[in-house]
């Protein structure tokens, strides 16, 4: 699973691979990290549009699902950085993801890497998981709008994952005697039809575990300070 991923860049890749206008918002840096804004594409509602059209819709949110269930927004910051990653085969049951999944709240995540730990050498070593061909990655997810009692909306989303167990790559990664998970990479051709799956049992067709052969991994090297890459420690959860 992960709970870190690059934005795209650079932004024109937002017109070319999905179809929307890059995120004016200054507050999306580089690196997203739980309750921190991201960007997620979703269906729009369109009255006059022709039955089957997907028009997408470029949100910005919080990245960790608030359950519309939830009663304050304390509460909702506090559970959001747990909820950042459903799994997929539970989501219909879940209580904490159910509504968004039945109510085919699904949107498209973009990025161009996730970041995963690397357990086998006895301690977490980050590691980069990205495209072999250095193309960006649309990750299935689910999306939120949730409101309290004195008015302040949350609009928030999640990343969807698979069981990794057999991936000949995502199994080497996760802490040791753990169940191996991957985000819900989508194909390409797929993200129309993502979107517009309204019933649950087409939306499981995409919940498949992307190829192995079509990405790689690479540990990160961290800087002097011992940040990331593009991280900012003010980001971190």
């Amino acid at each position: 699973m992960s709970s870190q991923y690059e934005c795209l860049r650079p932004a024109h890749l937002y017109r070319e691979i999905f179809d929307v206008d890059p995120p004016e918002d200054a507050t999306v840096g580089p690196q997203v990290w739980p309750r921190r804004p991201g960007v997620f594409i979703r269906k729009r509602a369109e009255p006059d549009a022709v039955e089957g059209a997907v028009v997408r819709e470029r949100v910005v949110g919080q990245f960790g699902l608030v359950p519309p269930w939830v009663k304050s927004a304390s509460d909702a910051r506090l559970r959001s950085t747990k909820l950042v990653n459903a799994f997929a085969d539970t989501a219909s049951t879940s209580n904490n993801f159910r509504a968004a999944w039945l109510g085919a709240q699904r949107c498209i995540v973009p990025l161009m890497a996730f970041q995963v730990d690397d357990w086998r050498n006895g301690k977490a070593l980050p590691t980069r998981v990205a495209r072999v061909d250095g193309q960006p990655m649309g990750v299935a997810g689910l999306w939120e709008r949730w409101a309290g009692a004195d008015g302040e909306v949350i609009v928030s989303f999640c990343l969807l994952t698979v069981n990794a167990n057999s991936h000949s790559l995502m199994r080497r990664y996760g802490p040791p005697g753990s169940e191996k998970r991957m985000p819900a990479i989508l194909n390409e051709g797929g993200y129309g039809a993502w979107l517009n799956a309204a019933l649950p049992e087409k939306a499981r067709e995409f919940m498949r575990a992307y190829p192995a052969e079509g990405l790689t991994a690479n540990p990160i090297e961290k800087q002097r300070s011992g940040r990331l890459p593009g991280a900012t420690v003010a980001h971190r959860p």
